[in-house]
């Protein structure tokens, strides 16, 4: 039976990490207008 790769499986979660963080980044430096337009609440 072969041994797991640790460093492998960290590797992959840091790598997702930093992608996630910078879509955020992203994310925070655009001014989205249009994203504030669909996240007020409606009243019914």
């Amino acid at each position: 039976m072969a041994k797991p790769n640790y460093q492998f499986e960290k590797r992959q979660r840091e790598q997702q990490k930093k992608q996630k963080k910078a879509e955020k980044a992203q994310r925070k430096a655009q001014p989205a207008p249009a994203a504030q337009e669909t996240n007020t609440p409606t009243t019914s």
